[in-house]
C-alpha cells in the first residue's frame, strides 16, 4: 500500500521539480543510486520496470527505502498494463508512470487513489487523460516535442500539468527551456544517472548533480 497520498506526490512533484528515472537488476546498486539522489536533496524516484523479475528488485528496494529514506517518494514506470500496475501498487508503489494512455490503468490507479502519469503525445490524447483523472501528464518522449510543444498545449489549456521524459538533461539551458516554457517538473534519467556513473560507481558525482538540477529549477522558476 502507497505509503504517500497521490495529493501529496503531486504537490511534490510541483515543489522540486525533478524526478530521476533508473532502472538496474542489481538490488545495491540501485539503493546506492536512490541515497545519492535522496542525498542531492531528490524526493521521487521512479524506478524503470524494464527487466526480467525488476518486480523482485523493486520490492527490496521499497522496503529499504521506507526504512532508511522515509521521505522519498519511490515509484514505478514503463507499467503497459493494469495487471503490473496493480501487482506494483500492492509493493507499495507511491505512483505509477505509463509510456502510453491506458484507460485500464486509469481504472485502477484511481480505484486505490495512486498518481498516474501516462505518456502523451497529441493534445487529444492529454484531453483524454485529464478526463481520466490524470493530474500530471507524462510528454513522452520529450526530445521528439520539445519546450515548444509544452507552450502550444498550455495556450488552450492552462490547467494541464506537464512532466517531460527524454531530451531533459541536468544543465542550466536545458531546464531554462522546459521550465520557462510551463512545465511542472522534469523526469531524467541516463542524462542525469549516465553509464560513468555506474561504471564507477561515483555517487558523491550523482549527489552533486542532482543538487545542481534541483537549485537550477529552483531558481528557474522564482
Amino acid at each position: 500500500m502507497a505509503q504517500f497520498t497521490r495529493i501529496e506526490v503531486i504537490q511534490k512533484m510541483k515543489e522540486t521539480g525533478l524526478v530521476p528515472l533508473f532502472y538496474n537488476a542489481d538490488v545495491e546498486l540501485c539503493k546506492n543510486i536512490v541515497k545519492a539522489c535522496y542525498n542531492g536533496g531528490a524526493r521521487l524516484f521512479e524506478f524503470t520496470t524494464r527487466g526480467d523479475f525488476a518486480h523482485e528488485v523493486f520490492a527490496n528496494l521499497i522496503k529499504h527505502t521506507t526504512k532508511e529514506l522515509p521521505e522519498m517518494i519511490l515509484g514505478v514506470g514503463s507499467i503497459t498494463d493494469a495487471a503490473a500496475a496493480s501487482l506494483y501498487m500492492q509493493m507499495g508503489a507511491n505512483f505509477i508512470v505509463t509510456p502510453v494512455l491506458r484507460e485500464d490503468i486509469a481504472v485502477v490507479c484511481n480505484r486505490r487513489k495512486v498518481l498516474w502519469s501516462p505518456g502523451c503525445g497529441s493534445l487529444t490524447e492529454i484531453t483524454k487523460a485529464e478526463e481520466l483523472g490524470c493530474e500530471i501528464v507524462k510528454l513522452f518522449p520529450g526530445d521528439s516535442y520539445g519546450p515548444k510543444f509544452v507552450k502550444g498545449v498550455l495556450a488552450p489549456q492552462p490547467w494541464t500539468s506537464i512532466m517531460p521524459t527524454g531530451g531533459v538533461s541536468p544543465t542550466e539551458e536545458s531546464l531554462k527551456s522546459w521550465f520557462e516554457a510551463g512545465v511542472t517538473c522534469v523526469g531524467m534519467g541516463s542524462q542525469l544517472i549516465s553509464k560513468e556513473i555506474i561504471e564507477n560507481k561515483d555517487f558523491d558525482k550523482l549527489t552533486t548533480q542532482v543538487k545542481f538540477a534541483l537549485d537550477t529549477i529552483k531558481q528557474i522558476k522564482k
